[in-house]
């Protein structure tokens, strides 16, 4: 299947960051992450890597790839933003019941134990495609707190062993990821958990929320390691959580100079693209079955797409060849620049840039050129090991070795 473009026709390209969306998403906020997560046991800065050669092949000025693959050692992203919101519920929680403000508990205290008594009985749960799961089930075992993890009919077994070995009861459901993330709200309800999603929807904003500015961290990392601010950055879509958090700081920091933002979806589940070509959300029926099954949504994020709608300027469409040669491509580079072991969802990125640099209609209108200076997200390591090994042919522990 050919690449799909689609321009952003509501996008307001040469705006400032909008007053109304810092409610959403904000410096300030990403300051509160960035303060609570660097005090996590473990917590390090992940590498971004200059990949000269591949910018050479392709004819852009650089390409900096952000990666992931060893985020607190969970293999992705998701790290920073189930967990940072499983923090902020109990948080929450615990300053509802001491009469404290919630800035008064801290992650310190919930590492520590200090508050053991008031926040074992409390569960937290979520549906998943594997990463986010993992996330808040590794945080509500850093914290103290009970975990459910509902995932859906397609997700392998390597992943729901990644979420139970952190503690998590792990129920498998019908269907796809959608409903998933309707049987985990379902039985929330009905038993008294506390959903801690990465999808906002009418009347649960708060968490998303909370996870997002956990994401922030990411792209604050990312501008402090490149050398020159770039001028194009494309991000992996999925609810869009993600782009929106990373769209959000750049469009922050840099106004109305901010770079040419695009988010890239499988063909099989591309809400986002589909919302902006009708110019409202869009569900994505079926088994949204692809590799990229940490982008395997069909429903959009209410307060992801309210930052999406008037920021990104253009979304694509891949599909699951497109993203298996980029990761065999990374873990065989070009002499000169480092074999990488990226992920099945951590590539979309960078497939859809080099994609749209090799046609010359989509490029021109993407400004895409030998003065462009690429950014990318690899939000994921191989965080299912055995589907990574047959996409690119060697153990991801093989690659990781030739480092």
């Amino acid at each position: 299947m050919p690449v799909i473009l689609t321009h952003n026709r509501q996008s307001r390209r040469g705006a400032p960051f909008p007053e109304y969306l810092k409610a959403i998403q904000s410096h300030a906020d990403y300051r509160l992450a960035a303060k609570e997560i660097s005090a996590w046991p473990g917590f390090a800065v992940t590498p971004l890597h200059n990949l000269s050669a591949l910018a050479q092949a392709h004819g852009f000025a650089s390409i900096h790839y952000k990666d992931e693959g060893s985020r607190f050692g969970l293999g992705s992203f998701k790290a920073l933003g189930g967990a940072y919101a499983v923090f902020r519920l109990l948080q929450r929680h615990v300053a509802l019941q001491t009469g404290l403000l919630p800035e008064q508990v801290s992650s310190d205290d919930l590492l520590s134990g200090r508050y053991a008594d008031l926040v074992r009985n409390v569960t937290v749960t979520c549906a998943t495609d594997g990463n986010h799961g993992r996330s808040v089930a590794w945080g509500a075992s850093l914290f103290g707190c009970a975990c459910v993890i509902y995932i859906h009919a397609l997700v392998s077994q390597g992943r729901r062993s990644a979420i139970a070995a952190y503690g998590a009861e792990v129920v498998r459901v019908p269907g796809n990821y959608d409903d998933a993330v309707r049987q985990a709200q379902a039985d929330a309800e009905r038993l008294g958990r506390f959903v801690v999603s990465d999808t906002s929807y009418p009347g649960y904003r708060d968490i998303p929320r909370d996870v997002m500015q956990g994401y922030s961290v990411m792209a604050a990392e990312a501008l402090t390691q490149i050398l020159q601010p770039p001028t194009h950055v494309f991000v992996q879509g999925g609810v869009g959580g993600l782009a929106a958090a990373v769209l959000a700081y750049l469009w922050e920091e840099a106004g109305a100079s901010r770079p040419v933002f695009v988010v890239v979806e499988p063909d099989r589940a591309d809400c986002l693209r589909r919302s902006a070509e009708a110019r409202h959300p869009v569900t994505v029926t079926g088994d949204l079955n692809t590799i990229m099954a940490g982008l395997a949504c069909g429903e959009v994020s209410e307060i992801a797409w309210e930052i999406l709608q008037p920021g990104a300027d253009a979304f694509m469409a891949i599909d699951d060849e497109q993203a298996a040669a980029m990761m065999r491509q990374l873990a065989e580079p070009l002499p000169g620049d480092p074999p990488i072991v990226a992920g099945e969802s951590a590539v979309a990125g960078l497939a859809g840039a080099l994609a749209a640099r090799q046609d010359p209609a989509m490029a021109a209108a993407l400004d895409l050129g030998p003065q462009s200076r690429l950014l990318v997200f690899g939000t994921e390591g191989a965080t299912d090991p055995e589907l990574y090994q047959r996409i690119v042919g060697r153990p991801a522990a093989a690659v990781a070795t030739s480092m």
